[in-house]
């Protein structure tokens, strides 16, 4: 089959993003060959005036029109123009309506965008669940600025896992170590307070889970990392850090992650109430 010569407009046209069919026309310029198909997109149409002004784009530029609308009325009058003016149109979502609505016995809600509105919590869940990777454990404290929760602790407190979890409730978290020798970053003191949680824990506790994992690693188990001595002084330290900032405190040596997670997220959604 010889490809196309000179480049075709496409029209894509929706009453709402336009993303639907704009994907597949670029699967079917696919098999054309590289810049075959110029796909200009024209989304949120809300009136016939619109689609009448798309019709005379389409034959002054002798292009062809494909297009989901979910309205019926405007279907129909998009159709019923573009087949008076013989302009190409496809309907892409009609086709696939139609024997649905046959085969359930329901009406369809002819609701613009309501795929989008299902896939917007998701969407959610995944942008935070990557910016808590990307702002774990202090690694661009720009974060800090930008985040739901800032969670700021000592190590094996587990700001991570929290992180993680609290993501899945579609919050974007930030989480900080805080260690004596380095100087907390100056972002936390610009966030509000309420925006940072500081995680306690108990020395004896934070002993067993630290002196835990250096055995996991094949560690000596006397190591400073573990020592009640090194444990204290930075408890002691980031209780400072703190108060300095004012956060509220939970202390997690009995707690569960998900416990932990569940009552962060309930602080915040009062917080966000008052």
């Amino acid at each position: 089959m010889d490809e196309l010569g000179e480049q075709v407009i496409v029209y894509v046209v929706s009453d709402s993003v336009g993303e639907t069919a704009e994907l597949v026309v670029k699967a079917a310029a696919s098999q054309f060959g590289n810049g075959k198909m110029d796909i200009r997109r024209i989304p949120y149409v809300e009136d016939e005036a619109t689609l009448e002004e798309v019709v005379k784009l389409a034959k002054e530029t002798k292009a062809m029109i494909a297009f989901t609308l979910v309205i019926p009325e405007r279907r129909e009058y998009l159709m019923n123009r573009a087949g008076a003016e013989g302009i190409e149109v496809v309907d892409i979502l009609g086709p696939v309506l139609e024997p649905m609505v046959k085969l359930t016995g329901v009406d369809s809600q002819n609701e613009p965008g309501l795929v989008y509105k299902l896939d917007e919590d998701y969407f959610r869940k995944v942008e935070a669940i990557e910016f808590a990777v990307k702002y774990d454990d202090g690694r661009d404290p720009r974060g800090i600025l930008r985040a739901d929760i800032v969670l700021i602790g000592v190590s094996r407190t587990s700001k991570t896992p929290l992180s993680q979890y609290l993501a899945h409730k579609r919050l974007k978290v930030a989480n900080v170590p805080l260690v004596p020798e380095l100087d907390p970053p100056e972002e936390l003191f610009k966030i509000a307070p309420e925006k940072c949680i500081g995680l306690r824990i108990s020395p004896e506790k934070l002993n067993d889970i630290r002196t835990e994992r250096l055995r996991s690693l094949g560690l000596k188990q006397e190591a400073n990392y573990a020592s009640m001595e090194r444990i204290k002084t930075e408890l002691d330290y980031s209780e400072k850090v703190m108060e300095r900032i004012g956060c509220t405190v939970v202390d997690v040596s009995h707690k569960a992650v998900e416990e932990t997670a569940n009552l962060i997220s309930n602080m915040i959604v009062k917080s966000k109430q008052n």
